[in-house]
């Protein structure tokens, strides 16, 4: 803001689109906003204290990600993956993550593999004390920062996009009771990353996301509108600090 006229500069602006942007892909991610949850630009606006025009901004870089579908006269929802895009999804997940896996054990040091088994006790907390969210968030975390030791922020960026995707995927074809993806396979995975065993670590990650995808179940849930106000209760005061 500048100090002397009061007025929000275009950085001040642009730094708050940011924190929008943020606090409604954290929302999706976490299932908060579920596939096929609209997203009014009116109510929207209201919450988060700013013109429709700059939610619309917001939107439309959601859209841009695949996170929202943006249809003329309906206005904005939050994407709910085809049958076969939530396939396709977890296909190239493997693809990728896979193919990783050699960079990932040459650069792997006794530090990640602390990092990673710090994670998977948070996760496993996050079960235990059923917050969905947060197993969510911890799950998507553990695949990013296991990809992240190769070193290849490219590919890290990519499998992080495929992450918040993926979260869409198992919001809307998931059982009611999945939180991300299972702690035990995770640990295998850990394991098998210690002994520094390429072929068994591939096939492991081969398998982990099949039991994902064997997991869902392709029935089309209904559409849902939250109370914004309460979910977005604490955007105003953060950004007031």
């Amino acid at each position: 803001m500048n100090s002397e006229t009061g007025l929000k500069t275009a950085s001040d602006l642009n730094d708050k689109d940011e924190l929008i942007y943020q606090a409604l892909m954290k929302a999706m991610v976490e299932r908060q906003l579920p596939p096929g949850c609209k997203l009014p630009e009116e109510a929207l606006s209201g919450v988060f204290g700013v013109s429709r025009t700059g939610i619309r901004k917001v939107l439309t870089r959601l859209a841009a990600v695949q996170m929202v579908v943006l249809t003329p006269k309906r206005g904005a929802q939050v994407a709910t993956p085809s049958v076969e895009e939530a396939q396709d999804i977890f296909r190239t997940r493997e693809l990728l993550e896979c193919a990783n896996l050699p960079a990932v054990l040459a650069r792997c040091q006794s530090t990640h593999l602390a990092a990673l088994e710090k994670l998977i006790r948070q996760e496993q907390q996050a079960h235990d004390a059923h917050d969905g969210p947060a197993a969510i968030r911890l799950s998507a975390a553990f695949h990013i920062q296991l990809q992240a030791i190769s070193g290849n922020q490219v590919l890290t960026e990519m499998v992080t996009r495929l992450t918040q995707r993926s979260s869409l995927v198992i919001a809307a074809w998931g059982a009611p009771w999945q939180q991300g993806c299972r702690c035990d396979d995770h640990g295998e995975l850990i394991a098998l990353l210690r002994q520094k065993a390429l072929a068994p670590l591939t096939e492991a990650m081969r398998q982990h996301f099949a039991h994902i995808v064997a997991s869902l179940h392709f029935e089309r849930g209904g559409e849902t509108l939250p109370d914004f106000a309460s979910l977005f209760a604490d955007f105003g005061e953060e950004n007031a600090r």
